[in-house]
């Protein structure tokens, strides 16, 4: 399943609260939920104005579409081509 790298523009992500973080979280996976199996959120690397989310779906407008019904910005969406890490660097 190809891997997605989604920015979303949140002025003030980095102030949100753990309340808000986790009603925000909610609301995606409940709409993870309704667009099926296909679709996985792995996780997501918050910043001072940008959330940088790691997905797992079958095509980039399976993304902008949980991103129009969770009612989330997805400024850009990128797929993952190579993953490379320290490991990588070894003979």
């Amino acid at each position: 399943m190809p891997k997605f790298i989604i920015e979303r523009d949140i002025p003030g992500a980095g102030r949100l609260s753990n309340e808000e973080l986790k009603n925000i979280s909610k609301n995606s996976c409940e709409v993870l939920h309704n667009l099926g199996p296909t679709i996985n959120w792995v996780h997501s690397y918050i910043t001072g104005n940008k959330v940088y989310c790691i997905y797992s779906a079958p095509s980039e407008l399976m993304i902008l579409e949980h991103a129009r019904r969770a009612g989330l910005p997805a400024g850009s969406v990128n797929k993952v081509l190579s993953i490379i890490d320290p490991i990588t660097a070894e003979d």
